[in-house]
């Protein structure tokens, strides 16, 4: 007697155990994709957050251009999960006001402030110009090092970054294995007519500085207007080859050192 076919919702998310770690993370999220792919962003959000990665997963936001989407999202199906913001100690005022504005309309309980740490910046940024003579490594002591210290426990973590906004990110997966976490990147597949109408239709407020033409906003330092027929991140790094600041294309590394972690209620 043939063995009844399994349906979608059966399929098996943990692969064989005999993998080395790498190869396991790489088909647990070809797993993921394959089960919840095809689902819209607020299931997938769902799935991941209270199915998949219960107590294990966060969101790491920017609260920049685009931010409130992901998070009003995040906000419908678990207001609860932790929401981690890199304080690099460059942001516009703009953003740490509007950071508060959202943290307070969607009700989400439980945001982390991560700073950078101090002796990092002794060492290498005492003069707060590093961003100047090496962007790449300003990124990594104020980005990539306090995230990936501030993921300790974490098995996974979601983002709002979309296919649209081209270079690495035009072919990016919904579930994708990130070295030693799962990444979720429910907006994938939405384009900016898609998000634009997001913000009309639940009523979400805008960055002040998008209503003054920046189209994404990072640190001050490196952000200027942009967007266009130029793309929609061109006002980051302009006149240089730098994309991506480091935390979604450079392995986590370096030897852990103090982080400055403060949860604001």
């Amino acid at each position: 007697m043939l063995a009844p076919k399994r349906s979608r919702s059966d399929l098996v998310v943990r692969p064989a155990a005999n993998q080395d770690r790498a190869l396991r993370l790489t088909e647990r999220a070809r797993l993921l994709e394959r089960r919840y792919g095809g689902y819209d962003s607020e299931r997938v959000l769902a799935a991941a957050i209270n199915d998949v990665f219960p107590g294990r997963i966060a969101v790491v936001s920017s609260f920049g251009a685009e931010s409130a989407v992901l998070l009003d999202l995040v906000a419908r199906v678990a207001p609860a999960t932790p929401v981690i913001f890199l304080e690099t100690g460059k942001h516009f005022p703009e953003t740490l006001a509007y950071r508060d504005t959202l943290v307070e309309r969607l009700g989400l309980t439980d945001l982390r402030s991560v700073a950078p740490a101090a002796e990092d910046l002794a060492w290498a940024d005492a003069d707060g110009t590093l961003w100047k003579r090496n962007p790449d490594l300003c990124c990594r002591l104020r980005k990539v090092l306090p995230l990936e210290r501030a993921l300790s426990g974490f098995s996974a973590w979601i983002n709002g970054r979309k296919r649209f906004q081209g270079a690495q990110r035009s072919a990016i997966p919904i579930f994708e294995a990130a070295e030693s976490r799962i990444k979720v990147n429910p907006l994938a597949s939405w384009d900016p007519a898609r998000i634009q109408d997001a913000f009309r239709v639940r009523g979400l407020p805008a960055h002040p500085l998008a209503t003054a033409g920046f189209s994404s906003i990072g640190c001050a330092p490196c952000t200027t207007q942009g967007g266009g027929e130029a793309g929609s991140r061109s006002g980051r790094w302009q006149g240089q080859e730098k994309t991506e600041c480091g935390i979604h294309n450079a392995p986590w590394a370096g030897r852990p050192r103090g982080i400055g972690v403060k949860r604001v209620s």
